[in-house]
């Protein structure tokens, strides 16, 4: 199991960002020509299948097969339900997934980096999902990339000025998965300073102690 993470780790990771282009360029240019359409629907879901392929290749390496697949719950829904139209927009969270996977072993107790990184990503993630749920609504508000990037920053910042909203379904649950994600970004780099600071007070104190007799 462990050979074949580290094995598909970098493939997986290069597959996933083929896939973000594949599934966010239509988005970004809907006036895109039909064959290369086309082209990038395939080639999103035969990512898909690697996804899939993957996660089958990690069962069958499993020694408790059905308990693997019991704690991995969440690799199964991602495979199993962006197959359904309307839910669609969680193809997503597989890129999100696969990198994380990728960042747990070389980012550990990198906590700033790592928040860093998870900000930057939901932000561009929340815009593309919320712009692809929203930009052919009849009323919608979020109809071009610089709209969506600016209400995810707002939203993912806990800031929401209100100036840009989703009136959709998907695009309120893009904006739900968004919150959550900015409500522990927010928290995450609170402890992070705080952790900083009484480090700082420590260090100070004990630099400025007298020496022991």
């Amino acid at each position: 199991m462990e050979r074949w993470e580290r094995r598909a780790e970098v493939p997986l990771l290069l597959l996933a960002v083929a896939f973000l282009l594949a599934y966010a360029w239509p988005v970004l240019d809907p006036r895109l020509d039909s064959d290369l359409r086309s082209f990038l629907t395939v080639a999103s879901w035969t990512v898909w299948g690697a996804f899939a392929v993957d996660f089958s290749a990690r069962v069958w390496l499993a020694e408790h097969r059905v308990e693997y697949v019991a704690r991995h719950w969440y690799d199964v829904a991602l495979i199993v339900l962006p197959m359904l139209r309307p839910l669609r927009l969680l193809r997503l969270l597989a890129f999100a997934r696969v990198l994380n996977r990728s960042a747990a072993s070389s980012l550990i107790g990198r906590v700033s980096t790592y928040v860093a990184g998870v900000a930057i990503l939901a932000v561009f993630l929340g815009a593309i999902a919320v712009l692809d749920a929203e930009q052919n609504a009849p009323t919608a508000n979020i109809t071009s990339f610089g709209d969506a990037l600016w209400w995810a920053s707002t939203t993912v910042t806990t800031v929401g000025y209100g100036d840009r909203y989703p009136v959709t379904t998907e695009g309120r649950f893009v904006a739900v998965a968004l919150m959550i994600v900015g409500i522990a970004v927010v928290g995450a780099v609170t402890a992070s300073i705080a952790t900083w600071m009484v480090g700082q007070v420590q260090r100070a104190s004990s630099e400025g102690a007298p020496p022991a007799e």
